[in-house]
């Protein structure tokens, strides 16, 4: 029997008339009433839109034989956009198999893992989704609507946007040091001890296509960062031998190389060309690429910090950080600022980007007596932006950093308004400690997390209605 068949109405209902805009739909048994509109949200490619097109609604009422109680929540979804408090009683995975069923798979992904739901402040660790194996994970990456892939040893977990499927390949890497999704199905993994960059079909387990850098001295080139806009894919790779690196940029549909930018020679003890860039982070109201890269030496850790126009493959702005460097660094878009945490002090630092033609300094959000102590507290602490939010790791804590808006700002000697950010931790008491944290991830409404020596991923999100 097809999905839809048309039957003789009965139980007194009686057939719609010919310029009726109701659709009676019998599914299960259950008698429902909608109108054509409401259907027509599913897209043309669902049935239940085809069945507020066809001539069948002038004839009766259509008859489905499938659950009647979910097909109430698919209608929710559909009048709404959002899903009922009902929803609540069933499984998740039942719902998006009746979603999958009446091709409004995209409506339900979007009501419950839309990035606009998420909400920093309300932010609670909500589930723990496990490994296979005994490796720890080295790099996450999500999607934007909250599909996730998880490197862990030499394998690559995947899970899809409801998190309640997962799918692991094994690649041909020891271990993967960058991720990178480029869709839902297929993400850019590198390292730094196997040369190349491979395209990994996630769902085949096969690599697609290998990216090279070709070096003056034709050593293998392993990656140290990833990075991509809307039309580019950032690549960050060094040499075998550790004498040059170069960041190069691929368009990202058809990963032919645009340009390259970047590239050093290093001669003697030039440590500033030494540095590779670690972390790549495209800018899109700037238009600008960050790169930036630190050196431990006897005399202390030194980077650099290089805003990169790639159109012309000059740097637009550079910091290079000496006194308290960064451990790691992050660039928020919407908050037009640059922050990091310094390496001894392990303390949280501003620039503002407003103006890059200033000579800009770091403002410490903490306590700068810190810096003096020596201890290098900021290794291995990490800080990413998110939205308007700047989430810096503090060992097992993790410190949720926001920009306070003031009515009456002083203004600074180049016109702009003084800018103040607080400090709050996140989670309930029961989330905060534990071991240190590894990785950050953001996707659709939910921040990932990752622990030293844990087989897992921490899944920490704001509740959704429905589920």
């Amino acid at each position: 029997m097809p999905p839809f068949s048309c039957s003789t109405p009965s139980n007194g209902l009686h057939p719609a008339k010919m310029d009726s805009n109701v659709v009676t739909i019998n599914v299960g048994g259950q008698i429902f009433q909608t109108t054509k509109q409401t259907l027509a949200l599913a897209g043309p490619k669902s049935i239940l839109s085809a069945a507020a097109k066809s001539q069948l609604a002038h004839l009766g009422e259509h008859f489905v034989d499938r659950d009647p109680e979910l097909f109430s929540v698919i209608l929710s979804l559909l009048r709404t956009g959002n899903l009922p408090s009902k929803a609540k009683a069933f499984d998740l995975q039942d719902v998006i198999s009746e979603s999958q069923f009446y091709g409004v798979e995209s409506l339900l992904v979007n009501s419950v893992s839309n990035p606009s739901q998420f909400d920093a402040f309300n932010l609670q660790k909500s589930l723990v989704l496990p490994l296979n194996g005994r490796d720890a994970p080295s790099a996450i990456a999500a999607t934007p609507f909250g599909s996730l892939h998880v490197a862990h040893g030499s394998k690559i977990t995947s899970f899809d946007w409801s998190l309640g499927r997962k799918k692991t390949i094994l690649t041909q890497f020891t271990a993967v040091d960058s991720l990178l999704p480029i869709s839902p199905a297929v993400a850019a993994a590198g390292a730094t001890d196997f040369s190349g960059l491979q395209i990994l079909d996630l769902e085949n387990g096969a690599v697609r296509e290998t990216l090279n850098w070709e070096n003056v001295t034709r050593s293998g080139s392993t990656v140290q960062a990833i990075g991509s806009s809307g039309e580019h894919l950032f690549v960050s790779f060094e040499s075998g031998r550790r004498n040059s690196n170069s960041i190069l940029v691929y368009d990202l549909q058809s990963l032919s190389p645009v340009t390259e930018i970047g590239h050093n020679e290093i001669f003697g003890a030039d440590l500033d060309s030494a540095i590779p860039a670690t972390k790549l982070k495209w800018i899109p109201s700037y238009n600008l690429l960050m790169a930036s890269g630190s050196h431990g030496g006897p005399s202390g850790v030194s980077g650099n910090i290089r805003f990169w126009d790639i159109r012309t493959g000059s740097i637009a702005w550079e910091v290079k950080d000496k006194v308290d460097c960064f451990s790691d660094v992050a660039v928020s878009d919407n908050l037009s600022a640059m922050f990091k945490i310094g390496v001894n002090s392990g303390e949280v630092f501003y620039m503002d980007l407003r103006n890059l033609d200033d000579d800009k300094s770091w403002v410490c959000l903490g306590d700068r007596r810190k810096m003096l102590n020596g201890k290098k507290e900021g290794v291995g602490c990490k800080i990413e932006s998110h939205g308007s939010q700047v989430f810096c790791t503090k060992k097992g804590d993790i410190e949720l950093w926001s920009e306070v808006l003031i009515s009456s700002q002083k203004k600074s000697n180049d016109g702009l308004g003084e800018r103040v950010f607080r400090k709050n931790l996140m989670g309930r008491m029961k989330d905060t400690g534990g071991a240190k944290i590894t990785n950050l991830a953001f996707g659709g409404n939910k921040m990932f997390v990752t622990r030293k020596d844990q087989q897992s991923i921490e899944v920490w999100q704001s509740s959704v209605r429905g589920f």
